[in-house]
């Protein structure tokens, strides 16, 4: 395997990249001077430094190391102005960029991890699932009052919300917290990092 092929390999790693446009990228840095191609380099080695993942929500934040070296909670979660009586449970980071430039959303977040797959039997190690039970226990002493599930609208993104509304469910009876899904305003196989505000909006007002 050569160059080609094997940084072919790495690209169709990425979400939504087939082997053509993997191929795509290989030519079109190839075709770019040393310059670009150092300068990319350097920029993904800087990413790992710099990039912290919240120990509260499971998001990936910019750590301002001057600030506070130890910091491990990103600025949504520490923000005081943050609604504390909602939860939105979401399966990505580019979910949760998307709802927080719609504005239509000021409540915490909480990061699955990835959706449920249908047909596998060992669906806990797919999403952060006792992490999330965690989570609502200690937001319940911080005033919160509903969990709303944000999953793309697709039989994978249904299962999900099916499997993990199964796992919260004692957990919400013993607590008085309500369960809610994304109600009429996402169309079938809807992802929420491609919603724009005005769907995001009426799916947060129908929700049930």
């Amino acid at each position: 395997m050569d160059i080609i092929d094997k940084l072919s390999e790495i690209f169709k790693d990425f979400p939504g990249i087939g082997e053509r446009q993997a191929r795509r990228f290989v030519y079109f840095l190839m075709a770019k001077t040393p310059a670009y191609v150092g300068n990319l380099s350097a920029l993904m080695q800087e990413l790992k430094k710099d990039i912290a993942q919240c120990e509260e929500c499971f998001k990936f934040f910019i750590q301002e190391i001057k600030k506070n070296p130890k910091s491990t909670v990103c600025e949504i979660c520490t923000d005081p102005h943050t609604d504390t009586t909602t939860l939105l449970v979401i399966e990505k980071d580019s979910d949760l960029e998307s709802v927080k430039k719609s504005r239509v959303y000021h409540g915490k977040y909480f990061i699955l991890g990835g959706l449920v797959p249908i047909v596998e039997k060992n669906t806990k190690k797919n999403i952060r699932i006792e992490e999330l039970k965690e989570k609502i226990k200690r937001e319940k002493k911080n005033g919160l009052v509903e969990v709303i599930l944000a999953f793309a609208i697709s039989p994978q993104g249904d299962h999900t919300d099916a499997f993990v509304r199964s796992e919260l469910k004692n957990i919400a009876e013993k607590s008085g917290i309500k369960i809610s899904s994304l109600g009429k305003g996402l169309s079938t196989g809807t992802e929420l990092e491609y919603s724009d505000n005005d769907t995001l909006r009426n799916a947060l007002k129908n929700r049930q």
